[in-house]
């Protein structure tokens, strides 16, 4: 129990165990959709996939020591490798390939860990960190766009903008004027009552939203799907390559919840750690059956529009994930919820964490009167939403670096490329060369 609910300076006091269930509950919510449509669009079992979502994300916050507010969800980033390995070799040793990229993260948490986080955070100034963060939540938001106007069947545009704007509009009236306890549960009403509004619509025959099909079919209580990895040097050589892309998200990740709690968790528990958990967390999922897990802007959108940073909510979270796996029932529920819906709730997550990244800039008065700052600036944006690609080949195996991946790298050497002369100077490295 200590582990769940252990003191922490950023639990609040005032939000005792129920409260703090339900804000668990809350992340569940926003995690579930993307969680699933990585199984769905690879073919591996959903209930794997939240299973080990869940056990991931304990198993980082028993890494690192409780500390850091960050719940893991399946990676979109190894969907197109996943697709490909699995057609070449089968999906077990698609799994492997996995396995061996959450390995790899070990490697870079050795050397943050012998070199210093402060040596390699200094690759990582406010002008990279605060255009990257951007770029992680502007990158999304042709999902949210994408999602709030999705629809099937009969239905068209127009509802589904509707249903997106019904959802965003219940979103932002809770967070600007409801008060107490309610106000910290934005995204939980949005749904709930959204999804409410749609199913009266659907039981009255006034139109068909809702598929509740489903949920008849789905039973109550069930094993996930497990599958054991394989492993095939072809196969490892496809698939793990794609963890450079991830490694820099989960830096850009950490970056951007330190911003948003005002905590630095590259210090403390150290960035190391965070390195070794997502690491272990993506090997241990894969092992059985499960995507790669990623920290989730999702659930980093929902800490700042709530301002709840308890550790806790999210153990809470990955409980109700790892149950969920046993009840494809409840699963079923919260999947019938139409996707325009989560794409309205998205709109405002995703624009969150964009303005996490403009914040950061703001707060660390970083000087765009300098051309140098505006450069970098300018190609980590333009890089990063407008997907740029870079291919190359390693071994006959193609490898290619896009999007945010390909921003934060080239946005790293321009920072060092083009020195800034009122950076802090290390006085200790200044001794050694004077002397």
């Amino acid at each position: 129990m200590s582990f769940f609910w252990e003191k922490n300076e950023l639990r609040d006091p005032s939000v005792g165990i129920g409260k703090t269930t339900v804000l668990g509950l809350q992340h569940t919510f926003t995690m579930f959709g993307a969680t699933i449509l990585v199984p769905i669009l690879t073919g591996l079992d959903i209930s794997v996939a939240l299973f080990m979502a869940g056990i991931g994300t304990l198993l980082f916050h028993l890494i690192t020591k409780g500390a850091v507010p960050v719940f893991l969800g399946s990676s979109f980033a190894f969907i197109g490798a996943i697709i490909a390995a699995s057609a070449a070799f089968g999906m077990p040793y698609a799994l492997g390939g996995i396995f061996v990229a959450g390995l790899l993260y070990l490697l870079l948490a050795v050397l943050v860990y012998f070199l210093g986080a402060k040596r390699i955070l200094s690759f990582f100034p406010p002008i990279v960190t605060g255009s990257v963060i951007m770029v992680i939540g502007l990158t999304l938001a042709p999902t949210a766009i994408n999602m709030a106007s999705a629809g099937g069947g009969d239905q068209i545009t127009a509802t589904n903008w509707l249903l997106a704007l019904m959802a965003f509009l219940i979103v932002a009236l809770v967070s600007v004027f409801l008060k107490g306890f309610l106000k910290m549960l934005p995204v939980l009403i949005g749904l709930v009552v959204s999804y409410f509004v749609v199913s009266i619509l659907t039981v009255t025959g006034v139109a068909q939203l809702v598929d509740f099909a489903p949920i008849k079919e789905a039973a109550w209580i069930g094993l996930p799907d497990f599958t054991f990895a394989k492993f095939d040097i072809s196969a490892i050589l496809l698939v793990a390559p794609v963890v450079v892309c991830t490694m820099v998200e989960h830096i850009g990740d950490i970056m951007a919840i330190s911003s948003i709690t005002g905590r630095d968790y590259v210090k403390n528990p150290g960035l190391h750690r965070t390195l070794i958990g997502d690491g272990l967390a993506t090997s241990l999922s894969a092992l059985f059956g499960g995507p790669a897990n990623t920290t989730y802007s999702e659930n980093t959108g929902v800490l700042a529009l709530t301002k709840q940073y308890n550790p806790t909510i999210m153990r809470i979270a990955a409980c109700f994930a790892i149950l969920l796996g046993f009840f494809p029932k409840l699963g079923a529920i919260i999947g019938s919820i139409p996707v325009p819906i989560i794409g309205g709730i998205s709109i405002v997550l995703f624009g969150m964490i964009a303005s996490v990244g403009a914040r950061t800039l703001v707060e660390n008065k970083v000087n765009f009167q300098k051309s140098r700052n505006l450069i970098i600036a300018a190609v980590i944006l333009v890089l990063g939403i407008g997907g740029a690609v870079v291919s190359f080949t390693i071994s006959g195996t193609e490898i290619s670096l896009h999007g945010m991946a390909l921003a934060a790298i080239v946005g790293i050497i321009l920072n060092k490329v083009f020195p800034d002369a009122d950076a802090p100077v290390d006085n200790d490295k200044a001794k050694t060369e004077g002397a």
